[in-house]
C-alpha cells in the first residue's frame, strides 16, 4: 500500500489546488482554494473557460468600474467551486477577499453573497467552506457565521492563540500552515529542521492536542506543507490538505506510515488553558513574532493576487 492510500486511514486527505486533473488523479475527500491557486490556474489555457465565461455574464450587467470586477472575481470563485464539487465528494473552501482580513462586517457579507450564490446553483451549505484569515476581525465574523449555518475555514493561522480563539467561537474548520512555520524558522536561525523537529509540525501538534484535550469540535486541518516529512509526521491530524506535488510524492511511496497523532492520547497530556478574550488574544498575538508577521505577509501575498486577477478580468472586458 502506498503511503497515501495509508495516509487515509487515518485523516482525511483534502487536495490543495485548482487543478481539476490532480483533483481526480489522487482521489481526495475535499478541495481547498486561495486567491494565489485561483489565480495560477485561470492563466492555464485549459481554465481560461472559466475566467470567459465569468466575464462573458457580466459584460452587458449594469454594474460598472470595480463592481463589476468584484462580481465577476466573485462569479470565477464559484465557477471553480462548481467545477470541483463536481470531482470531490466532500467540500470545496472558497476564500473570501483577503483585504477585508479587519472587516468583520465585510467578512460577513462577503461570506453571505459566497453562500447564497452557491445556493443559487443548487449547492448545499453543508458542501462549502468560507476561507476568512484568522485575524481577530476574521474569526468574530466566522463566530457569527457558523450561529447562521455558514461552515468557515479559518486560514493564515499560525499560532495557538489563533486556533484557541477560533475554537471557543466555535468554527467549523481551521488550517494551521506547516510550511510557512518552517520558511520563517529557517530563514531566523540558519538551521535545517528534521520532520519531528520541524517548528510547523510542533505548532499543528500542539493546536491537535490542545483541541482533543479539552473537547472542541474545531476540525484541525494541517496545511501549507514543505516537504512529505511534514505530512507523514502529521498522519492522525483530522485533515490534511496538500499539494498535487506532495500527494504525488506519497502515492509513489511504499514506505510504512504510521499515525502520530492521536486524540485518546491528548486526553492524557498535562495541558493549561489559555484564554481567548480579545486582550489576551491580541497580546499572545502579539508576543508571537512568527504569527505575527507570516500572518500580515500572507494576507499582503493573497491581496496582490487578488489584485493580479482583477487586472485579468479588466483586460478582458
Amino acid at each position: 500500500m502506498n503511503q497515501l492510500d495509508q495516509l487515509k486511514q487515518h485523516t482525511i486527505v483534502v487536495a490543495d489546488t485548482g487543478d481539476f486533473e490532480a483533483m481526480k488523479a489522487y482521489k481526495p475527500q475535499d478541495a481547498t482554494t486561495n486567491p494565489s491557486l485561483i489565480l495560477q490556474a485561470s492563466q492555464k489555457a485549459e481554465y481560461r473557460s472559466l475566467v470567459d465565461q465569468a466575464i462573458s455574464e457580466y459584460k452587458s450587467s449594469s454594474l460598472t468600474g470595480s463592481a463589476k470586477v468584484e462580481a465577476i472575481m466573485d462569479r470565477i470563485l464559484i465557477l471553480f467551486g462548481l467545477e470541483i464539487l463536481k470531482i470531490v465528494p466532500g467540500r470545496v473552501s472558497t476564500e473570501v477577499d483577503a483585504r477585508l482580513s479587519f472587516d468583520t462586517q465585510g467578512n460577513l457579507d462577503k461570506a453571505r453573497q459566497l453562500i447564497a450564490a452557491y445556493e443559487k446553483e443548487g449547492i448545499s451549505r453543508e458542501r462549502v467552506l468560507i476561507k476568512i484569515a484568522s485575524t481577530w476581525e476574521g474569526i468574530k465574523a466566522a463566530e457569527i457565521l457558523q450561529k447562521e449555518g455558514i461552515n468557515c475555514n479559518l486560514t493564515l493561522l499560525f499560532s495557538l492563540a489563533q486556533a484557541v480563539a477560533c475554537a471557543e467561537g466555535g468554527i467549523k474548520l481551521i488550517s494551521p500552515f506547516v510550511g510557512r512555520i518552517l520558511d520563517w524558522y529557517k530563514k531566523s536561525t540558519g538551521l535545517e529542521y528534521a520532520a519531528a523537529e520541524d517548528p510547523g509540525v510542533q505548532s499543528v501538534t500542539q493546536i491537535y492536542n490542545y483541541y482533543k484535550h479539552f473537547g472542541y469540535k474545531t476540525e484541525v486541518m494541517g496545511a501549507s506543507f514543505r516537504n512529505k516529512g511534514e505530512i507523514t509526521e502529521l498522519a492522525g491530524c483530522d485533515l490534511l490538505t496538500i499539494s498535487p506535488g506532495l500527494l504525488g510524492e506519497l502515492q509513489n511511496s511504499v514506505e510504512p506510515l504510521t499515525r502520530k497523532l492521536n486524540s485518546d492520547t491528548a486526553g492524557s497530556l498535562k495541558i493549561e488553558r489559555i484564554g481567548s478574550d480579545e486582550k489576551t488574544f491580541r497580546w499572545l498575538f502579539n508576543e508571537d513574532a512568527m504569527a505575527t508577521e507570516k500572518t500580515a505577509e500572507g494576507i499582503r501575498n493573497f491581496g496582490k493576487d487578488i489584485v493580479k486577477l482583477e487586472k485579468l478580468i479588466e483586460a478582458g472586458l
